[in-house]
C-alpha cells in the first residue's frame, strides 16, 4: 500500500516546514527502510501552499502509527495550516 499525506502551507513558513520534513522523513527511511518522497503543487499566485507526503510501499497500520509519532515528534502542526490529510491506494492486480 501507498500513503499520501496532503496539507496545506503558508508561503512564510514553508522554508522552515520543508526542513522539518526532510529531517522527520530521513528518519522514518533510516527506522522503517520507506523511500518518502515530498511534493508540492506548483505554487498558485494567492493563498497557501499544497503539500504532499508519499510513502510507497508501507504496511499502512504500523506505518501509520510511525508516521504520526515522528508528526507530534518535529511539531509539524506548527506550520501547518489545518489538518493533515492521510490517503491510502492499494495496487490493483494488472489485467491479463
Amino acid at each position: 500500500m501507498d500513503l499520501y499525506v496532503y496539507y496545506k502551507v503558508q508561503d512564510a513558513v514553508a522554508a522552515d516546514l520543508q526542513a522539518a520534513v526532510i529531517a522527520m522523513q530521513a528518519g522514518l527511511a533510516a527506522a522503517h527502510g520507506v523511500a518518502p518522497q515530498l511534493k508540492r503543487r506548483p505554487p498558485a499566485a494567492d493563498g497557501p501552499q499544497t503539500w504532499m507526503e508519499v510513502y510507497p510501499s508501507v504496511d499502512s497500520a504500523a506505518f501509520s502509527a510511525a508516521l504520526e509519532a515522528a508528526v507530534a515528534q518535529a511539531g509539524l502542526a506548527r506550520w501547518i495550516d489545518g489538518p493533515r490529510h492521510v490517503e491510502i491506494f492499494e495496487d490493483l492486480p494488472p489485467c491479463a
